[in-house]
């Protein structure tokens, strides 16, 4: 839908237009149903004897938040350093992110890594997919709304994922009251099913039963994380819930940056994050007390 003259309404698409890269191969796609985490009882926050199992965001976290989706750019050293620190983690690193799987094969090409994407709605465990359906009639609709909100107002960008959208105004901060109201009369329109996630100057309906934290949970459940400390970075409110359940299964949340939060521990930036992991990658060990350290 083109935008009225003057207008400068941007629509990205998550599975085409931000990602440099496709994978070749169609993984297999399987049903997963997703778990929520047991407390754990007042486990220990870390046990530094134990072999971690990491899970990383993705935006904000490997790398600073961009003005828009498509304009975030990571360190090129990242991509080899996670691929060693998989190594010397037996296996036991995920991407657990907002992106579609497809974007994050895009940018850590050549390499494919367990992701646990759109917030848990699609989960890579072993090179298979687990996905819930498609988007449905209404959520489509939802989208039609999103897209003449965007080609209405400056600075809107729709984020189309198939089976969640999201509508970011980091590039138009005034509009952030008009933009979740809308974001929360669509959510009441499409019912239970689905609920609004809010963000950094961004809203997204996702599927109801998809989380960061049940993700983590079912991935703790499967080797090679089962049995190993948790340790999830993340700096958003969308990644509340993956704290909360790393917290309750004994293991070491960590937020990037300021703000409230259910994190137990803090690394200032992304960019302290990264040397961490350069620096592990380098030495080919990865522990709790790196973190710490950090």
């Amino acid at each position: 839908m083109a935008a009225p003259p003057g207008r400068h309404a941007r629509i990205e698409a998550g599975r085409e237009a931000i990602h440099p890269k496709q994978n070749q191969d169609s993984p297999r796609t399987v049903p997963m149903t997703l778990t929520h985490p047991e407390p754990a009882n007042g486990a220990p926050l870390s046990d530094d004897r134990r072999a971690i199992a990491l899970f990383l965001d993705f935006d904000g976290t490997l790398v600073e938040i961009a003005p828009s989706p498509a304009d975030v750019r990571l360190d090129r050293r990242v991509p080899a350093a996670l691929e060693a620190l998989r190594g010397s983690l037996s296996g036991a690193l995920a991407l657990v992110s907002g992106r579609p799987v497809s974007f994050i094969d895009g940018v850590l090409d050549p390499y494919r890594f367990d992701v646990a994407a759109l917030h848990g709605a699609e989960i890579r465990l072993g090179g298979r997919i687990h996905s819930h359906t498609e988007a449905s009639a209404p959520m489509r609709d939802a989208l039609r709304d999103l897209v003449r909100f965007a080609n209405s107002h400056v600075g809107i960008i729709v984020e189309n994922k198939d089976i969640s959208i999201a509508l970011h105004w980091r590039l138009a901060p005034q509009l952030k009251d008009e933009a979740l109201a809308l974001m929360c009369a669509l959510a009441e329109r499409l019912g239970p099913t689905v609920r609004l996630q809010e963000g950094k100057a961004v809203a997204e309906l996702v599927p109801a039963s998809a989380s960061k934290g049940a993700a983590i949970a079912q991935l703790m459940q499967e080797p090679p994380y089962a049995g190993r400390l948790p340790v999830f970075i993340g700096d958003d409110i969308t990644d509340e819930h993956g704290f909360e359940a790393v917290n309750a299964l004994g293991g070491l949340s960590i937020r990037i940056g300021d703000g409230e939060t259910r994190a137990r521990l803090r690394i200032a930036s992304p960019t302290a994050l990264r040397a961490i992991l350069l620096d592990a990658a380098d030495r080919g060990s990865l522990t709790a007390s790196h973190f710490h350290q950090g």
